[in-house]
């Protein structure tokens, strides 16, 4: 989603600005292109040198050193990211104020936008911030964050600024289609666990990344979601709605319950086939051989791996096969059909 997107970075004056050049290496990996912005006070925690190492171009610190730059540099760039935003920038920039090279090329720019806030708790709380952000959102700007966790102050308080996987997860997202609006989804991942006694259990090597690329494909694209997963070690999707099971007969229940408010099922979760025919309620003492019964579960079923080979057959019988690709782009493919066959 990012390859050959160009991006226009705001840095501003926030402690949280070292992460920011963490951001611009990750999406330069991604193959994206990206031109820095820094207020006066940003540059005061970080050095426009260091952005422009990672970067690779020059970084703009001040709109009279580059007449039009304002309108040059928003008229080429495909998405506007500011982060760290700090309360100042997000009050600014609400108001229509424009008083820097930032504040400037916001109010030139026309297109998708991120915000990703980062401020003491107490400013954060601050209704004239809570007013100019929820302004900000209701005119299509997209937020993430802020985080609750240690902040300048030593207070363990909400107001750090989102990582950088989350603030590229915003972008994608705002970059992508919304043509899953209005939709819910409703997406089964990972293995489950039939237990032998209260310590022991048999189930697969299922990761659930299937699944969750999955549901992060369809909120990317504007659905709701709800993730039904066995135990993985993945993290769920920020706005799911996530139930976490183990057993086969946990997930049957889970989807049943969830079933009917749904409009799309994905069943990307590997059921185990099979459980203990009796369970033992207290541990099985250690033994040379071991013998269990097992019977058919209510459900059934490359585990554990970032890519995926698939084919589509429709109820017509109609099928097609795909070349390897990543377990989002198998996603991607899987929703573009399912769009076109509820049309």
């Amino acid at each position: 989603m990012l390859k050959g997107k160009n991006v226009l970075l705001g840095v501003t004056g926030s402690i949280a600005a070292y992460k920011s050049v963490d951001l611009v290496r990750r999406l330069k990996k991604e193959g994206a292109e990206v031109t820095v912005v820094m207020t006066k006070a940003a540059c005061r925690f970080i050095s426009p040198a260091v952005f422009e190492v990672a970067s690779g171009g020059r970084v703009y610190t001040d709109i009279f050193t580059d007449p039009l730059s304002h309108i040059s540099l928003p008229e080429k760039s495909s998405i506007f990211v500011i982060a760290p935003a700090t309360a100042n920038i997000i009050n600014k920039i609400s108001c229509g104020i424009a008083d820097d090279m930032l504040s400037t090329i916001w109010l030139a720019y026309k297109g998708p936008a991120v915000i990703a806030p980062a401020m003491n708790w107490r400013m954060y709380e601050n209704p004239i911030v809570e007013k100019n952000i929820k302004a900000l959102n209701a005119r299509g700007v997209n937020f993430v964050g802020p985080e609750i966790g240690s902040l300048a102050c030593g207070d363990e308080k909400i107001g750090r600024m989102s990582e950088v996987t989350g603030i590229v997860e915003a972008m994608v997202s705002a970059l992508s289609t919304k043509d899953l609006s209005g939709q819910t989804v409703l997406v089964t991942a990972g293995p489950t666990r039939e237990p032998i006694d209260p310590i022991r259990f048999i189930s697969n090597r299922s990761s659930g990344k299937m699944g969750f690329a999955l549901a992060r494909v369809a909120l990317r694209r504007g659905a709701k979601v709800i993730l039904i997963s066995g135990p993985t070690s993945l993290i769920p999707p920020r706005d799911a709605l996530f139930t976490f099971v183990e057993r086969a007969e946990d997930m049957r229940d889970a989807v049943i319950r969830h079933f009917k408010v749904s409009d799309i099922v994905i069943m990307a979760a590997a059921v185990s086939d099979f459980c203990l025919a009796t369970e033992s309620n207290t541990k099985i003492k250690k033994r040379d051989t071991l013998s269990l019964s097992l019977k058919s579960t209510e459900k059934g079923a490359g585990f554990d791996s970032d890519t995926n080979i698939v084919t589509i057959i429709d109820k017509k019988g109609s099928v097609v096969n795909y070349p390897i690709m990543t377990k989002g782009e198998v996603a991607g493919i899987i929703f573009d059909r399912i769009i076109q066959l509820k049309a």
